[in-house]
């Protein structure tokens, strides 16, 4: 059975404010933070997301789709939804969703206990948050949640 090429993913942590994101490949399986994105007066920062984009070639795009704690959509999933379809025209790559939920919560624990142990040396600010919850939306994604690639 001949092996199957690894395929580049990138995973957006949605926000108004920035959008975190991260990137792996389906041979290494291990996500690695990128740089946030600002999200400007007028939307995302759109030429920085096509230079990651550009850059790093991707198959496959992930978008993490915020839940309320009983399960429910909250108010901020129908502008991560935009954002997602966003990306597929613009980019003309698939896009999948994934539930993000808690995924800063973990990303803030995860930076702090890192930095407790001395292996991250600066603070930990919220750009490193959302770009650390996009690899969680990431391996997530990698987990089995959401749907295989067709493309």
């Amino acid at each position: 059975m001949p092996e199957e090429r690894p395929h580049t993913l990138i995973a957006f942590d949605f926000g108004l404010r920035r959008i975190g994101i991260a990137a792996a490949d389906t041979l290494t399986r291990t996500p690695a933070p990128r740089p946030a994105v600002r999200v400007l007066d007028d939307g995302p920062d759109w030429e920085q997301i096509g230079r990651e984009i550009g850059g790093l070639q991707p198959h496959v795009l992930i978008v993490g789709i915020p839940y309320n704690e009983d399960g429910s959509t909250s108010s901020l999933a129908a502008a991560a939804r935009s954002f997602g379809a966003a990306l597929e025209s613009r980019f003309d790559l698939k896009v999948q969703y994934v539930d993000e939920r808690y995924s800063s919560l973990e990303a803030s624990a995860r930076l702090a206990d890192s930095r407790r142990r001395g292996e991250r040396g600066r603070r930990v600010r919220r750009e490193h948050i959302d770009s650390a919850a996009a690899a969680i939306i990431l391996e997530r994604w990698l987990a089995g949640e959401g749907r295989t690639f067709e493309r």
